[in-house]
């Protein structure tokens, strides 16, 4: 059970609450898990849900890192097809070499929103699946000591060491991820799909590169734990009712939990759910600790990555203090 722990965000705006209150609770859970020993903490870019305050994980990456000293921070990712290779180098040069050895840049090639609003983000530019490598290989390029004759430079971004990960939830990113030799983190907190085929897959083909040797694989899943069943099967019925936005096709605040979920959802929609949300864990200590070893049984993973929506910030810190106890 002794691994790697840490700790995916989204700024999720709390019922009743603005965007700052869900900023201030970002950096109060990133020094929360720095404290509690956790490696990393990632944010995801998301647009056009109004309920989702991780539009511009930049930004906050480096709020977050001036509020803490020693956890890594990073994007979970950055979708590199909203944006242009050379203004993602320049903005995480810039963070590293403001925040040095604490920056990670997570690169995923979904747009993060609906067609409409991708479309107004590239301003009409359409980027296919066969782009997405070039576009990696130009972002690996303005990062290179190589660089340093090339007509279009990234400062400050040369020679600087920003690790990169690739995100994923198909076998087509794990193939990348493969061929490209780089740290392979999972979506399974919402995709579990092709969690088993994918990571095998990766680690039987990994090609060795200068950022990486072996392969590294993270699962990201949803953790809530609590100091008895009946609350942590409580305080999770927040995360449920969010989960339900997102198989409606809207955005939900993360709302106050309730006594039953009955009545809120309908049957099809809690098989769904059920369905998208396998890799969830939720119980005490006690309880956890056989369904993680069973799910270590099935999936080799060098490094777990948790999600926790929970709507009580204290409720949600000591749900990360279990998880802390449990993989330590």
């Amino acid at each position: 059970m002794t691994i790697p722990y840490s700790l995916l965000d989204l700024s999720i705006l709390r019922e009743g609450f603005d965007a700052s209150d869900a900023y201030a609770r970002s950096l109060a859970l990133a020094q929360k898990a720095e404290e509690l020993g956790y490696t990393r903490m990632w944010l995801a870019e998301h647009h056009n849900m109004a309920y989702v305050g991780s539009s511009a994980p930049q930004i906050l990456i480096g709020y977050l890192a001036q509020g803490t000293k020693k956890i890594r921070l990073g994007s979970g990712g950055i979708m590199l097809p909203n944006h242009s290779p050379l203004i993602i180098a320049e903005q995480f040069g810039t963070l590293a070499t403001l925040f040095p050895n604490r920056i990670d840049l997570g690169l995923g090639r979904a747009p993060g929103t609906d067609q409409t609003t991708a479309t107004a983000l590239r301003r009409g530019r359409h980027e296919s699946v066969q782009e997405f490598p070039n576009d990696l290989d130009d972002l690996q390029q303005y990062f290179s000591e190589d660089n340093l004759d090339s007509k279009v430079r990234a400062f400050p971004s040369e020679g600087l060491n920003v690790p990169f990960y690739l995100l994923g939830s198909s076998m087509s990113s794990a193939v990348l991820a493969s061929q490209k030799g780089l740290p392979y983190a999972f979506a399974s907190h919402f995709a579990p799909g092709y969690l088993i085929q994918a990571s095998r897959y990766y680690r039987e083909n990994f090609q060795p590169s200068e950022q990486q040797k072996t392969p590294y694989f993270i699962s990201c899943v949803n953790v809530i734990a609590a100091d008895s069943e009946a609350a942590a099967h409580y305080l999770a019925t927040s995360f449920f009712q969010t989960a339900l936005g997102v198989i409606r096709g809207t955005s939900y605040p993360l709302k106050k939990p309730v006594k039953s979920m009955e009545g809120i959802w309908t049957e099809p929609e809690a098989a769904a759910i059920q369905n998208m949300m396998a890799c969830t864990f939720i119980g005490t200590k006690e309880s956890l600790k056989p369904q993680f070893e069973s799910f270590f049984d099935q999936v080799q993973v060098d490094e777990l990555m948790i999600s926790c929506n929970i709507y009580d910030p204290e409720k949600r810190h000591r749900s990360l203090e279990i998880a802390a106890e449990l993989f330590k």
